[in-house]
């Protein structure tokens, strides 16, 4: 049997990259999903490839309107609400000498805001269930820091704080919450160039372990398992999906530190 089978998701950013192929996978995996973004075309296009299955809603995350629709659309459409990935996000690259107030707020209410709106809304349904699951993708500067990234940085951290703070609120109610930290994906946001990911790997990921850049495919995978019941006993964990970017770093004086980071 499929592992969503019967379970019904929302997925925010789901018009492209990650978020796309987590609805894609869902689906596949016998889960009805709304795809909410503001990315209209885009996201309507993939719920058109997805089928009957799939629904497509704008979503702006930092809207209580937008979030309040979605989740009423939802119900109206599939009958209840079991799943919520909180994914959409937005990346601002600069030093934080130079960080204009108006990108720290942009980067914060789509990232934070956005996601803690959408567990405002989504919970009285999944309590509705008497069970659920909430699905918050951090990323690995939600576990490190990073030149460069202070306000992502912030955002992503401040992800990986409230899943656990809401594991805690909403476990008596049978809802499990879990926080997914992808590494360097080949998304637009991951690799905005759209370089090959040989190129890629090449230049920026010899000091990962796995020494290249992930796919949408492969968080998606993780966030299946975590959405489904073989993960039914795990809640406020942090799970790094970064090809072991997380664990370490190279020491160029010791055995088997690759050529080129000496």
């Amino acid at each position: 049997m499929a592992r969503l089978a019967g379970k019904t998701a929302i997925i925010s950013g789901a018009a492209r990259g990650m978020g796309a192929a987590t609805a894609r996978l869902f689906a596949a995996e016998g889960a009805t999903v709304v795809l909410g973004d503001v990315l209209e075309d885009a996201g309507q296009a993939v719920a058109a490839e997805i089928g009957d299955a799939a629904m497509f809603q704008r979503l702006d995350v930092r809207s209580e309107e937008d979030w309040a629709r979605t989740v009423a659309a939802t119900v109206a459409r599939f009958g209840k609400l079991d799943i919520l990935v909180n994914n959409a996000a937005v990346l601002h690259v600069g030093g934080a000498d130079e960080l204009r107030k108006e990108d720290a707020e942009r980067v914060l209410g789509i990232n934070v805001i956005g996601t803690m709106l959408g567990v405002k809304h989504a919970v009285p349904a999944l309590k509705a269930n008497g069970r659920g699951v909430i699905v918050n993708i951090s990323s690995v500067d939600g576990l490190r820091g990073c030149n460069g990234l202070s306000a992502y940085t912030a955002s992503k951290w401040a992800i990986r704080g409230i899943t656990k703070s809401y594991a805690y609120e909403f476990g008596p109610f049978g809802i499990r919450v879990v926080s997914i930290h992808p590494g360097g994906i080949n998304t637009d946001m991951g690799n905005p160039a759209a370089e090959a990911s040989e190129v890629v790997n090449a230049r920026s990921y010899r000091s990962v372990p796995l020494q290249r850049i992930g796919e949408p495919d492969e968080v998606a995978r993780v966030t299946a398992f975590v959405a489904s019941d073989d993960a039914s006993y795990m809640s406020g964990a942090e799970i790094a999906v970064d090809g072991g970017w997380t664990a370490g770093r190279y020491e160029a004086m010791l055995p088997n530190c690759p050529p080129g980071l000496t």
